[in-house]
């Protein structure tokens, strides 16, 4: 699998706080491993086709979408604020 990263996803990761972007690396670490991986929690993200969630944190969350030969990951940052945007 290849991870695409959008303009929106690189301008959110660069204003996280350190140490979530190193749990971010690490959690698309897992996702390239194992898209089932338990410390992920990824599901469908109600209301948008075709988006899926991953876990980074209790609060922080990434989207992305998937198809056979790569994840595009589209926004990451607080969860409610996703939603909202």
């Amino acid at each position: 699998m290849e991870i695409v990263f959008t303009k929106p996803f690189i301008k959110d990761y660069k204003n996280l706080p350190k140490n979530i972007q190193q749990n971010l690396d690490r959690k698309i670490s897992f996702l390239l491993q194992n898209i089932q991986h338990p410390s992920l929690r990824i599901r469908k993200v109600m209301g948008y086709e075709d988006v899926w969630e991953g876990s980074i944190t209790m609060n922080y969350r990434f989207f992305f979408r998937r198809s056979e030969d790569k994840y595009v990951l589209l926004r990451v940052g607080i969860h409610n604020e996703l939603l909202g945007s």
